[in-house]
């Protein structure tokens, strides 16, 4: 299940760009937080969690984001908010994707959390 994840996250990087947004970093770690992409526009920081399915079985990919997972993501934000001495703002947002066969939907749901 690696790949279609990693399969999301370029397709969610290569969508963010074509709308503008200048990817930072990937794959931020910090202890056992990771976020997914890390990404600027307007003079706004923004934290991604990318959340891929081939199946909408279980329901919709962004309901895969847990309150626990939300936390670990805001903890690696604030590390990464001091290390970069970044003073505008920020948001969190993420980006849900559904692989069909040759196709993805996706679907950017900003300020998602916080």
């Amino acid at each position: 299940m690696q790949s279609i994840g990693k399969k999301g996250e370029e397709l969610a990087a290569s969508y963010l760009r074509e709308k503008g947004y200048e990817i930072l970093s990937r794959n931020y770690r910090f202890k056992k937080s990771e976020v997914d992409i890390i990404c600027s526009k307007n003079d706004l920081l923004i934290f991604v969690e990318v959340k891929t399915r081939s199946s909408l079985k279980y329901g919709q990919p962004e309901v895969f984001v847990s309150l626990n997972q939300q936390k670990a993501i805001i903890r690696a934000a604030e590390e990464y908010l001091l290390e970069t001495d970044w003073k505008q703002d920020l948001r969190f947002d993420i980006i849900s994707i559904f692989m069909k066969k040759e196709d993805a939907e996706i679907e950017h749901l900003k300020d998602a959390f916080y």
